[in-house]
């Protein structure tokens, strides 16, 4: 049994390597677009009827057009870059959300949810490109499926081990010791890397939208002020912390302008 778990994890590995077209590695993922999507779609749509969505307001739709603006922009790249047709079976979707949460995500496919709450923080339309490039970004990405993979291999890990040890109490030190150290030491950071990326990849396609990436350090910076230093330890968390996406994104700016410039963009709102 612990062999076949073995080569089942290796099978799926080997067989799951997927090329990021932004950053040109290749990524963990098991589950194909046709998979995935549907799934994705369906619990986006369950969320929306039992939530407040926001129709024809100033906000709402401003929230669809800064949306509309990025995923283009992502286009544009993508397709100058050797990618065409990369987003065929996207079905973008932006809505606003009743709530005070200060928060926005996305699901696979182009799901993008913003909550009321996060527009003090954002400010601006150009606060909500900020924001809106990072979620389009883990819709492009496929950043949804890679968790899901790492956590199938995660709990392969587990099983294997199980099936490996046969006394009980070894097995139940085991369970608590790979519980902790697979998720502080691999799901978490992770995680990070994503947030990491989507930060990266944001910039740049809202820069070629037409939005000024100089603004998303100064979002965070009233992030961190919303926060009140209640952030959780950044290797505990599933995020960098504040200081470290201030830090990056100041750096990560200027790129993205160069960036930008390709496409003859070199003014920016």
């Amino acid at each position: 049994m612990k062999k076949i778990v073995l080569l089942l994890a290796l099978v799926l590995v080997v067989s799951a390597c997927k090329v990021n077209p932004f950053t040109g590695k290749k990524v963990l993922n098991f589950y194909p677009n046709s998979q995935i999507f549907p799934m994705a779609f369906a619990q986006y749509d369950q969320f929306l009827g039992e939530n407040k969505v926001l129709e024809g307001t100033t906000e709402a739709k401003m929230i669809t057009n800064v949306g509309q603006r990025i995923s283009s922009a992502a286009e544009r790249w993508l397709t100058a870059n050797g990618y065409p047709g990369y987003l065929k079976d996207y079905k973008w979707e932006y809505n606003l959300v009743k709530d005070t949460l200060v928060n926005a995500w996305c699901m696979p496919g182009g799901k993008i949810v913003f909550y009321t709450g996060i527009l003090p923080i954002t400010q601006t339309e150009t606060g909500v490109a900020v924001v809106m490039g990072h979620e389009v970004a883990h819709a492009l990405a496929d950043h949804g499926a890679q968790r899901m993979s790492a956590g199938t291999l995660q709990q392969l890990g587990a099983v294997a081990g199980n099936v490996a040890i046969q006394d009980p109490q070894k097995r139940n030190t085991f369970n608590q010791a790979y519980g902790i150290g697979s998720t502080v030491g691999l799901m978490l950071p992770f995680s990070r890397g994503h947030e990491s990326e989507a930060d990266r990849i944001g910039l740049q396609i809202m820069a070629i939208a037409g939005y000024n990436p100089d603004e998303a350090a100064e979002l965070w910076k009233r992030m961190k002020a919303n926060a009140g230093g209640n952030a959780p330890p950044e290797f505990l968390s599933t995020h960098p912390s504040n200081d470290t996406r201030i830090h990056n994104l100041t750096k990560w700016a200027p790129l993205a302008k160069q960036e930008a410039a390709k496409f003859g963009v070199t003014s920016f709102q």
